[in-house]
């Protein structure tokens, strides 16, 4: 009935953007396994100088990024006009599309910032699809309170009736954030076919009834399919993201920000970037 741990992805410290400290929990060369899923960033540090350059304007094509703030706040802008803030426990939703070309810098020079940034594949029939941007308050997003303690908070799809405020997204994505108390358990049946991954942010806990080892903060599980996913937390109380969503199956040409599907597309794009025709709006 529950699924059983197909990797545990360690993740490694790096730098992107302008000199933003990450650990990258996964990326290019992980995500044949991951499909939709491309990569996975976990960025901030409790010292500024480790995030306050930024990510300066640059381009993306081809995928949906989500960022999910848990502390400090960045602010966005974007080649379509949108302009903001994202702070602790809120979420941007942007489709690249045909392209577009953003900027998300640290909006405070002291204390503590983290965040998660996700990148998903867009199938090919929407690859060149206009942009568009979400951005998600704190208040938009319900929370479920778990029997025995915890809560779930639902960004993207839907969890025990209760729906998410991120819907119809391209990718079919379900984006949850679990809670669990010490001496817990937790379930999250209707998964089958579905690429699901979980990457703890708090804590360890263990993921699957045949592990013997918990999984700690830091580090992701990439899930085998079946139709549920069962979580315990024997040693420690834990704070993770569920992910979940339908594998396009499709070839990936990718680079950079821009993921298309032929390197002639790719090729293409950043031609587009070097001569100013990239965006079409």
């Amino acid at each position: 009935m529950y699924r059983e741990q197909k990797r545990v992805f360690m993740g490694r410290e790096s730098m992107d953007g302008a000199g933003v400290r990450i650990r990258r929990v996964f990326g290019s060369m992980e995500s044949g396994d991951l499909d939709p899923f491309l990569l996975l960033d976990d960025f901030g540090s409790d010292h500024p100088d480790d995030y306050i350059a930024g990510f300066p304007w640059h381009p993306h094509r081809g995928i949906e990024t989500v960022t999910w703030m848990l502390a400090g706040q960045m602010r966005h802008g974007d080649s379509i006009g949108n302009l903001g803030t994202i702070g602790p426990g809120e979420m941007q939703w942007m489709s690249a599309g045909s392209g577009i070309i953003h900027q998300e810098m640290p909006e405070v020079a002291e204390g503590r910032l983290r965040g998660i940034q996700l990148w998903v594949n867009i199938p090919a029939i929407h690859k060149m699809s206009p942009p568009r941007y979400r951005g998600v308050t704190s208040n938009e997003i319900p929370r479920v309170a778990l029997k025995g303690g915890g809560e779930v908070l639902v960004l993207a799809g839907s969890f025990e009736g209760v729906e998410g405020p991120i819907r119809n997204v391209m990718s079919q994505t379900r984006y949850l954030d679990v809670r669990m108390p010490l001496y817990s358990s937790f379930e999250w049946p209707n998964l089958q076919g579905l690429t699901v991954f979980a990457y703890v942010l708090e804590g360890s806990a263990i993921f699957s009834p045949m592990a013997s080892e918990e999984v700690n903060m830091g580090s992701a599980v990439l899930f085998e399919d079946g139709p549920a996913v069962l979580v315990q937390t024997p040693q420690q109380e834990a704070r993770f993201i569920l992910v979940a969503g339908k594998a396009l199956n499709e070839p990936i040409a990718w680079r950079g920000p821009i993921v298309m599907n032929t390197q002639e597309e790719l090729e293409e794009a950043f031609r587009q970037v070097r001569i100013g025709t990239f965006t079409k709006l």
